[in-house]
Parts: structure tokens; sequence; C-alpha cells
């Protein structure tokens, strides 16, 4: 099946389907709630402003539920698990923030690695269990400029670098979303674990960094460059709804993969280095408290 012209108009029904979207308010977040939401699922909104998450919810064809979720906070990824019920079909993991001034999450993480990965890795293995079809990773192109600092994940020692942090966090997606498709096979789950990337799009994760000049330089690269948040939720949208197998990546189709219609793409050989998913795998278990909630399948 060629996925070169899907769009969309292509997404199959998601009727009786209840699928969990962090940072749904804004950007690819609400684009793809608003065509999950069209198609006839049940779409909660995993939100930090819950007043803001309800503005959004209004624009949301179907049945919407808006729920607060800080994921620079643990006790707030707790309370949003806790408080779940029913089953959940889809988790797609896409809140973020990228380049930030240096600054710490409730739990003394570094942002960048505390939000886009720890608070992520915690929720999906909270909400496992109750997971029926597949977890969706949003990670970035940015992974390739990515390095895994096992020994300092914080960057507590040598200074901080806002790019190379984001750099890192992003790459931690992708090594997060291998060693879970792993650990589901070796516990006989039909849960997949799969990632897709928006390409270049015009969004506001790129208005945080605390730099003047890169806001404008981003501002121009929107207004000339990049797609619409709408185009660059098509490859969420297609990793969350189409049968392709555990451990795809979902990115655009265009030229370097910064605009176009979804496709399964490549990444870095960093991003498929086996040894360290595992072991960042076993870092993040350590500094977020939480396991891998399925036991190994009997041989």
């Amino acid at each position: 099946m060629t996925t070169s012209k899907w769009t969309p108009k292509d997404l199959p029904s998601q009727s009786g389907r209840t699928v969990v979207i962090t940072g749904a308010n804004s950007g690819i977040g609400l684009a793809a709630a608003r065509e999950l939401g069209r198609a006839g699922a049940h779409v909660v909104l995993a939100v930090r402003d819950e007043a803001r998450g309800a503005a959004a919810a209004k624009s949301i064809p179907g049945s919407t539920e808006v729920r607060r979720l800080d994921l620079a906070d643990l006790g707030s990824v707790h309370a949003f698990a806790d408080g779940f019920d029913g089953d959940l079909d889809v988790l797609i993991n896409d809140a973020g923030v990228m380049a930030t001034p240096e600054s710490r999450t409730a739990d003394g993480f570094e942002m960048q690695i505390g939000t886009n990965h720890l608070g992520h890795f915690a929720l999906a293995n909270l909400l496992l269990p109750r997971i029926r079809d597949r977890v969706v990773v949003v990670a970035s192109g940015a992974h390739r400029m990515g390095q895994i600092r096992l020994d300092d994940l914080n960057w507590e020692q040598g200074g901080y670098k806002a790019w190379r942090a984001y750099g890192q966090s992003k790459l931690a997606n992708l090594l997060f979303t291998s060693e879970l498709q792993r650990r589901l096979v070796e516990a006989g789950s039909d849960v997949r674990a799969v990632a897709a990337h928006p390409g270049y799009a015009a969004t506001n994760l790129q208005s945080h960094t605390g730099s003047r000049l890169q806001h404008v330089g981003m501002w121009i690269g929107n207004k000339l460059i990049a797609q619409s948040d709408e185009r660059g939720a098509w490859p969420t949208l297609y990793a969350a709804s189409h049968d392709i197998p555990g451990d795809s990546y979902v990115g655009p189709d265009g030229f370097q993969e910064g605009r176009g219609h979804p496709t399964l793409v490549g990444h870095s050989v960093a991003a498929s280095d086996a040894d360290v998913a595992r072991r960042l795998w076993e870092r993040s278990e350590e500094l977020t408290g939480v396991s891998f909630p399925l036991t190994p399948a009997a041989a």
C-alpha cells in the first residue's frame, strides 16, 4: 500500500475508539485531535492548562474530554494515570518543549529531557495495562543531532546547551519507542509502539527559546518554508491509524522530510542502538520510579 498521497480524508473510522493526546490544546496535537474527533474517536485532551484545553475542545468535532496533565511533574503524571478509567486504544505522546532556556521540572530534571522523554516514559508505562492498540511517540528530525548522555541526562555537568539538550530528548523518544516495542514483543502483547515526526511545521513550539534572534529567524522560516500544523499532524495521524509494524517511524515524503505526505522513513544510526536504548530505559526507570508493567511471556 502506498502512502505517497495519503491525507486525513483517508483516515479510517475511529468510532468506538478512545485516544489520549498530550499537548492537544494547540499545534500538531490539536490538529490531530480535530481529525480523530471528526473520524469518530473519543478524544481525551491531556493538557497542562485545563482552561485552554476546554477552549480547544470546542473546536474538535464529536466526543471530547479535557484532563489536566503536567509532564514536568511526575505527581501530575501519576494523578492522570490513576484517574483514568476504562480502556484506551491509542496514546499519542505529542506534548513537548524545544530549545528552552535552562530550567528544571518539579522533580529536578532538565526541562527538555524531563518533559519530552521522562514524563512521557512514565505516562506510557502507567497507562500501558489499559492500552489496546498502540503508543505513538512524536519525535523530530532533530534527533539526528542528539547524543544520549547516560551519565548526565540532566545537564548538570559541563554547561547547558539548549539545542543539544533538545536533540538528546528527541533521540530519547526514538530509543524509547524501540525499547518499548522490544519489551511488548517479549511480553507477548499485541500493542505496538511507533513514532512519527511532523517535518518542518509552523507551531508555537518555536516561540520559547528565550532568544529574540532565534524567534525572528524561526518566525521567518514558519512564514516562508514551514508547512501548516494541520499538515504537520499527518504523520501522527497515519501512525495512529494504519497497520504498520511496531517500531516504525513515519514522516513527510518531501525534500529532507520537511513537508509532504506521510510515509515510512529512516532514522539515525544512534536511534537504532539497542544497547543504548536498553540502558536509557533502565536509567529512566531509576529517575522516574516507574517500570514496565507487563511480564515476559512464558517460553
